[in-house]
């Protein structure tokens, strides 16, 4: 299967146009057309309607490989490149907005780095294609279990922290003077619905409000302003400015960070994951 077939493939699938996949990929609209008809003749299978265009049932199914694919053949294509070493003195570190704390700071250089703050779902996707040396991401699991990431390619992951959770909640909530709190004590409560910090707990309520965005300033303040319940790790609900942070006792989950690198890392990138992980650099 030709990945540029596939890849125009997806983007008139995203796009819903051929005319917009073509302008999206400087291609003729006729290019286009002639790249689906070979993609569609290769599979022999229709793979989109085109009035309106729409994938169809086998499109779909190929829809759920295709982003898994191009995204190792871009890994693969970084991982040889990586070979020519980059600038030297200079990384680029994506990370999740409640990666960012005291540790990933010190081990910061003075000079020469990029940080990108993403949505969790995307940070191991810029380090496998080879967007940035090393990746920060976090998430819930239990005491001392790995995170479940997506496996978009064969990435090194090495855990460096587990923090206890907490619930931000309003001054005035009937559980703010409590000493600690079970997710079952909040069975019925609203909870803030924000992916690109990523913090949520499995919960049958509706969210209260929907946070676009990856400003812990602003999570934190929509919470204490009442707007909904917050999930975060202890220490940065201790710091937020407002509302009354009261740990997470049931379940036993904890806050982790995982480090993530293509493979090993070198020159500023390995120092700055051996600061992170307390290794040799």
């Amino acid at each position: 299967m030709d990945p540029h077939l596939l890849r125009t493939f997806v983007a008139v699938a995203r796009l819903a146009s051929f005319s917009a996949a073509a302008r999206e990929l400087g291609y003729t609209q006729s290019a286009v057309s002639q790249h689906i008809a070979a993609l569609e003749s290769d599979l022999r299978t229709e793979l989109l309607t085109r009035r309106p265009v729409a994938p169809t049932p086998a499109g779909e199914r190929l829809l759920e490989h295709a982003g898994p694919l191009l995204l190792r053949l871009e890994a693969a294509r970084a991982d040889v490149l990586r070979l020519a070493a980059a600038p030297p003195g200079r990384v680029t570190v994506a990370t999740s907005p409640l990666a960012v704390g005291p540790r990933l700071l010190s081990a910061l250089p003075a000079t020469g780095v990029t940080l990108r703050v993403l949505p969790p779902a995307q940070v191991p996707a810029v380090v496998a294609a080879g967007e940035c040396d090393l990746g920060l991401v976090d998430g819930l699991a239990a005491p001392s279990d790995p995170l479940r990431l997506p496996d978009v390619a064969p990435l090194r992951v090495t855990g460096i922290g587990e923090e206890e959770l907490a619930v931000l909640i309003p001054a005035g909530h009937p559980l703010a003077g409590r000493a600690a709190v079970r997710l079952d004590d909040l069975a019925d409560a609203r909870w803030l619905d924000a992916p690109g910090i990523g913090l949520a707990p499995a919960v049958r309520t509706a969210p209260a409000l929907h946070y676009d965005g990856t400003d812990l300033h602003a999570l934190c303040a929509l919470a204490a302003a009442g707007h909904g319940l917050a999930l975060l790790p202890l220490p940065v609900a201790r710091a937020a400015p407002a509302g009354v942070a009261v740990p997470l006792v049931s379940p036993r989950l904890v806050h982790r960070t995982e480090l993530l690198a293509p493979g090993a890392p070198t020159g500023a990138a390995l120092a700055v994951a051996a600061r992170l992980t307390g290794g040799p650099s």
